[in-house]
């Protein structure tokens, strides 16, 4: 959800109200040089994949005045081969008290953030076995969450202690040890956290228990009865006050829990009326039902602006609708709801529901998510108004660098996967030009890779099967690529030519023109020169659908 850039971006263009559309691409970053830590922390190595995790017990003491935190993860886990050795992940900053396995202490080592465990013998293929990780320290405070990771201390308006945790992209493994990569989420976990007395700690799943302990501080427990990824799992802190409804959905009543600080409460409860309950009215209509009946949906009052965290979405936008009372659309219509509540519970489905295997394919998690804010205005204000905030949201591109990160060294791509992939996405619609189709596929998206996680290869090739067209070459020139193709127009003995000048291979995407004033239709240019089939075509009257196209043209 890290989408600083775009607000400042948008702010930027609409307090000069130009824009020149499409966007020109700019120049090149500077080549990133990457080092072992970075492979230690984004490679699937067979310290990692050699074991496969079952269930987390997570169980940790935060002491706010000190900026201290102190516990324990267990790891239950099934070996997928035999090993003596494997590797999970905790920033060198915390330190590893002991390793408990069967009763006695393991030897380990530390290289930056990654802990090589070393066992007596061997743990054999298919069997189940656990640890135990006792660990204590003063974590990484996060500086401007949630765009970096760490803890984060405040005081509320009346002076009381408001805590919270983010750590998408730089990892969980920066407040607690854990096999810190995509591809291996947690079939099930606890997640018990002890806040000083007077305070709770809502975290993610459905509260257990609540436990007064003799040195002062309560202990929550909390169960996550679904996979869930690691940067999910969170820790909130505060005084805070309780409300709740219900929502009949597509698989039957949803609990709606919802935790804010006791001034906020008048202002939420208004709020999360107005916006929870036609937002999961949207999204169970394209994407299929709620992924987390199990565990509910909750939205948490946090001291940072917000974060998808499963069952449990982080939310600190000041109960004003927009982006921080702004609309990053400059169209309108994003103004008439509230931007975090829409963006971060559409990640249930596209970021919780379904994982990237790799932070390289972060843009299945923001282009989708982006995505669903058009849907969501469709729902309630038509296609039109879908449309054009999608439109809109070209205000905030840059074509600065690749959709799609490096692979390995868990490094995501552009910030361009937000809006551009929004807009890309809203191209593949229009091509298919079937929008029961369309939503076909986006449900089935949510079904084939329900809690699953997945490769850039699984979701391209699965839009492509069930689309019956090959994408491939699209995806790769807006996902792999930074500058748009252009649409080049030439007249050759009054005939109009045109073709797709672009870097992708075979790049064929059908495309919408028609002659001034008349009626859309398909052509198909491919990278070579082709007569374009409309009667009384030329290259003063044709026209591009960029509505619906993200493209630049060429008259030559």
């Amino acid at each position: 959800m890290k989408i600083k850039q775009l607000y400042l971006a948008a702010l930027t263009l609409l307090s000069t109200a130009t824009i020149a559309l499409p966007a020109k691409a700019q120049l090149l970053k500077e080549k990133e040089q990457f080092t072992r830590a970075d492979s230690l922390r984004g490679m699937l190595t067979p310290l990692r994949t050699c074991y496969d995790i079952n269930y987390y017990h997570l169980d940790v003491k935060i002491d706010i005045d000190k900026k201290f935190i102190s516990g324990s993860n267990q790891f239950k886990f099934t070996a997928t081969q035999d090993f003596n050795k494997l590797q999970f992940d905790l920033f060198a900053n915390l330190s590893i008290a002991k390793v408990v396995y069967k009763g006695k202490e393991l030897t380990f080592t530390r290289d930056g953030n990654a802990v090589f465990l070393n066992f007596p013998q061997t743990i054999s293929k298919g069997s189940k076995d656990e640890f135990t990780v006792y660990y204590s320290g003063n974590p990484t405070i996060a500086k401007n969450a949630p765009w970096d990771g760490g803890l984060v201390f405040k005081k509320d308006s009346l002076g009381k202690p408001f805590v919270a945790t983010a750590c998408e992209g730089v990892g969980a493994s920066i407040w607690w040890p854990t096999k810190d990569h995509l591809a291996d989420e947690v079939d099930s976990m606890m997640i018990s956290i002890s806040a000083p007395k007077g305070l709770k700690d809502v975290s993610n799943g459905r509260l257990r228990k609540v436990t007064q302990l003799k040195d002062g501080y309560t202990r929550f427990d909390w169960f996550v009865a679904n996979p869930i990824n690691n940067y999910d799992v969170a820790a909130n802190i505060a005084d805070y006050t309780h409300f709740e409804d219900t929502y009949m959905g597509e698989k039957g009543k949803l609990t709606l829990d919802y935790w804010v600080l006791p001034t906020s409460l008048e202002k939420a409860k208004k709020q999360f009326a107005a916006n929870v309950k036609p937002m999961l009215k949207a999204f169970e209509h394209w994407f299929g039902p709620y992924p987390f009946y199990e565990d509910g949906y909750k939205l948490v009052e946090t001291p940072h602006l917000g974060m998808e965290h499963q069952g449990a979405v982080a939310y600190g936008n000041h109960f004003l609708n927009g982006y921080m009372g702004y609309d990053l659309s400059g169209t309108g219509w994003g103004s008439k709801w509230d931007y975090i509540i829409v963006h971060e519970s559409g990640h249930e489905w596209f970021g919780n529901n379904i994982t990237d295997k790799d932070l390289a394919d972060m843009w299945i998690h923001e282009s989708f998510t982006c995505y669903s804010e058009s849907l969501f205005v469709e729902d309630n204000w038509g296609k039109k108004a879908g449309q054009e905030y999608n439109y809109g949201l070209r205000l905030t591109i840059n074509n600065d660098s690749p959709i799609v990160g490096i692979y390995n060294v868990n490094k995501e791509g552009s910030g361009d996967m937000y809006s551009k992939g929004a807009v890309f996405l809203n191209m593949i619609r229009t091509i298919i030009n079937d929008d029961e189709k369309w939503r076909g596929i986006l449900r089935g998206l949510n079904q084939t890779f329900y809690h699953k996680t997945v490769t850039y290869d699984d979701v391209v090739g699965f839009i492509n099967t069930q689309s019956g067209m090959n994408f491939s070459a699209i995806f790769d020139q807006y996902l792999h690529y930074r500058s748009l193709p252009v649409l080049e127009f030439t007249s050759h003995e009054n005939k109009l030519y045109c073709r797709w000048i672009a870097e992708a291979k075979d790049f064929n995407m059908p495309i919408r023109v028609r002659v001034k004033g008349g009626e859309y239709k398909f052509i198909t240019p491919t990278r070579q020169l082709s007569p374009v089939e409309i009667p009384g075509a030329t290259k003063d009257n044709i026209e591009i659908d960029y509505l619906n196209y993200y493209v630049g043209a060429l008259m030559d």
